[in-house]
């Protein structure tokens, strides 16, 4: 809990000062990756039996672990769940509506190493999409959309 003081309208120094505790709001950081290649990005269908999102399409990504940087975090969640080593993600602004999560997107167009399913407990299908393929796909946050549409956009620009 946060410990606040606030100061009475008598303005009397410390005289008049009360503590209130303000509850904390602990938002779980999230880095995903939009990977683009010949105008296509690069989705995750998230696997029907998910506790959280399910069967629904992402981008890859996943938890930033204790002590890791959001950076740190996307390129370990494309080498888990992708099998790729990511190159030179570069940090892009994505609209997410889940107000629990602290969001961290990143553009990736370069990597080493063979796309996979590397996470078949997590994703039973990954493909590639054109941006205008992507109205009609229920995603896990449908407000990212025009954000993903926007990756494409600036690295096929």
């Amino acid at each position: 809990m946060a410990h606040v003081q606030r100061r009475s309208s008598s303005g009397c120094g410390t005289r008049g000062l009360r503590a209130y505790h303000a509850p904390v709001v602990t938002r779980i950081p999230i880095s995903v990756a939009a990977l683009v290649r010949d105008g296509r990005v690069l989705l995750v269908h998230r696997h029907p039996c998910r506790q959280w999102y399910p069967d629904c399409w992402d981008l890859a990504g996943g938890h930033v672990e204790p002590g890791e940087s959001p950076l740190q975090a996307v390129s370990r969640e494309c080498l888990e769940e992708l099998g790729v080593h990511v190159r030179d993600p570069r940090s892009i602004p994505m609209r997410f509506s889940d107000p629990s999560l602290e969001m961290h997107a990143f553009l990736v167009t370069r990597w080493d190493g063979e796309l996979r399913n590397a996470a078949p407990e997590e994703h039973d299908d990954l493909r590639w999409f054109r941006p205008d393929e992507l109205t009609g796909l229920r995603m896990a946050d449908p407000a990212s959309l025009p954000s993903v549409v926007s990756a494409v956009q600036i690295a096929t620009g």
